[in-house]
């Protein structure tokens, strides 16, 4: 059983895979970072000073200062700021996914030579392949246009 899961392990899709779980956990931690220290930052100077992790309803009905404040208390809060944040570092994630896969499917077009001409047309009375230059179905024996 240890030989078999070995094997298993060792194929490349499963190596492949592993490799792109790992570079994906650091891209999204990478935008995360992004979203929360570089683009967060200026929409909440200009919406008054407000950090978008502080954006909370607290559902016992009381004020608090901040969500950690919030969370100190033990009050049970509704985080939407924390959900805005996660919304946008999906969206961005998302269009950098788009563009990769974008720019992959444009890479494997120009690599692949173009379709081949049809050389053949089917008769339309016996629905044999003939050539595209036959006047007559070589099957059939149809007159062709």
């Amino acid at each position: 059983m240890l030989k078999d899961f070995r094997k298993f392990i060792m194929r490349g899709n499963v190596i492949d895979l592993a490799v792109a779980v790992v570079i994906g956990a650091a891209f999204g931690a990478i935008i995360k970072s992004l979203v929360d220290d570089i683009i967060m930052p200026p929409i909440g100077l200009v919406l008054g000073k407000v950090s978008f992790t502080d954006l909370f309803v607290s559902l016992d009905g009381q004020k608090y200062a901040s969500l950690a404040a919030a969370k100190e208390a033990g009050a049970a809060t509704l985080n939407y700021g924390a959900f805005i944040n996660t919304i946008i570092i999906f969206l961005i994630i998302a269009f950098v996914v788009f563009l990769i896969v974008r720019a992959i499917e444009r890479a494997r077009k120009k690599g692949e030579p173009a379709p081949a001409a049809p050389t053949t047309k089917k008769c339309p009375e016996c629905l044999s392949e003939i050539p595209l230059e036959a006047k007559r179905c070589a099957f059939c024996a149809t007159k062709l246009e």
